[in-house]
């Protein structure tokens, strides 16, 4: 499990991202990358940090599920995932 500050300090950049997406993108469409500058550094989509949605880790992250490796295997080998088994050979 990630710690919490962590966890909490992503989701608030996220909400920030949301907040000023359409501005920012105005503001790209015009050029007025002064403008630009003074919006919170956090706001930025490039500061989002890709999590698993259960224990909230950053590292070996599955876009398609949305989960770490770890919780990916333990749901494989539940049957929680459809169409997924773990190979073994």
């Amino acid at each position: 499990m990630a710690r919490k500050s962590l966890i909490a300090r992503d989701e608030k950049r996220r909400r920030l991202n949301e907040k000023y997406k359409k501005l920012r993108a105005e503001l790209k469409a015009n050029g007025d990358y002064e403008a630009l500058q003074r919006l919170p550094k956090n706001s930025s989509p490039v500061r989002l940090k890709n999590r698993c949605m259960f224990t909230g880790r950053s590292r070996s992250y599955y876009r398609k599920f949305g989960i770490s490796r770890l919780v990916l295997r333990e749901m494989a080998l539940k049957g929680e995932i459809p169409g997924l088994k773990k190979s073994s050979w």
